[in-house]
This record gives C-alpha cells, sequence and structure tokens, in this order.
C-alpha cells in the first residue's frame, strides 16, 4: 500500500494544534506562574523536614497541588494543552474544548486574586482571627509569620493576574481559530 492509498483511507491528516502560537508575552507569563508558586512550595516542603509540625501530609499536599497547578498554566501556550494526551484510553487525541478550559482558568484567577485581596485586607483590619480554618487542630499554636516567612509567599501575588491574562490571550487566539466553541 503506497502513502497515497494509506492517506486516502485514513483521510487527510487533522492539524493537531491552532494555527496561531502564543505571543512572546504570554509564554513568558505562563512560565513566571511556576516560578511564582516555587518559593513557597519548598519553604512548606522544609518545613516538612524541620518543623515539628504534626500535619507534614498538608505541606507536602498544598505544595503539590499548588506546583500542579502552577503547571497546568503551560498548557494554555503549548500545543500538546489543547489535545487529550493520545496514552488515555479512549480519549486519546481529541481535543480539548476552549470553553470550560478558559472559564475553569479565568475562575482560577480571579479565585487567586480575591484570596490575595483578602489575605492582604484581613492583615490590615482583622476581619478574621487567625485560627479559623480546621486544619491542623492538633497543631501546636504558631506566632503570626513576619517577612522571614512571608517573603515566600509574596510572589503569590502576581499568580492569579498571570493566569488571568494567559487565558484571556488563549481564548482571544483559539477564538479565532476555532470560533464554533
Amino acid at each position: 500500500m503506497t502513502a497515497a492509498d494509506e492517506q486516502t483511507r485514513t483521510g487527510p491528516p487533522a492539524p493537531a494544534y491552532p494555527s496561531t502560537a502564543a505571543p512572546p508575552w504570554a509564554v513568558w507569563a505562563a512560565y513566571a506562574v511556576p516560578l511564582c508558586v516555587l518559593p513557597s512550595a519548598l519553604w512548606r516542603l522544609s518545613l516538612v523536614f524541620t518543623d515539628d509540625a504534626v500535619s507534614h501530609w498538608y505541606m507536602l499536599l498544598l505544595s503539590a497541588v499548588s506546583m500542579g497547578l502552577a503547571l497546568s498554566t503551560l498548557g494554555l501556550v503549548h500545543g500538546w494543552g489543547q489535545r487529550v494526551p493520545p496514552w488515555i484510553p479512549r480519549f486519546g487525541g481529541r481535543r480539548i474544548p476552549a470553553r470550560p478550559v478558559v472559564g475553569v482558568a479565568l475562575a482560577g484567577g480571579w479565585l487567586l486574586v480575591a484570596v490575595c485581596v483578602y489575605f492582604l485586607l484581613n492583615q490590615r483590619f482583622h476581619v478574621v482571627q487567625s485560627g479559623w480554618v480546621g486544619i491542623g487542630d492538633d497543631e501546636p499554636a504558631h506566632p503570626a509569620p513576619g517577612w522571614e516567612v512571608l517573603r515566600f509567599y509574596a510572589p503569590l501575588l502576581a499568580w492569579g493576574p498571570l493566569v488571568i491574562a494567559v487565558a484571556a490571550d488563549y481564548r482571544r487566539r483559539v477564538a479565532r481559530v476555532r470560533p464554533a466553541e
């Protein structure tokens, strides 16, 4: 069987990814997201090995989930983020619908902005006293963190705006290529 017969039998190959590439600023912004999350994740992981905290699982889980979510932002600027991986049974190779991707990314970005605004306002006006979250009830009381801890969390202020910007660019690019979704 010749290559032409094979192509006729299977049809022309579908383009793998939209034809418009992400602009350089969006690629840089997407790569900045994991770099913003990395200091706090590493700091939490360092506590697992040095602190006497009982809830090590929480530190590990929070670090892994936050880095996983941050790395998922890269899918908005790369073609591999627009198709289901081929190794997933039944769904491999299918196009991922753009509307839910953009919705989840924008909702996550705005949620991160809201959490940061809440944290900053609560630091100033003390709306909610510390210790209200029920995670680690058996933990000893810790003093309020100072700059030696907050410096690891300061880069997280950029996480939400960066995700919003990259998601808005993704929506603009994909809407130009796939207007039916």
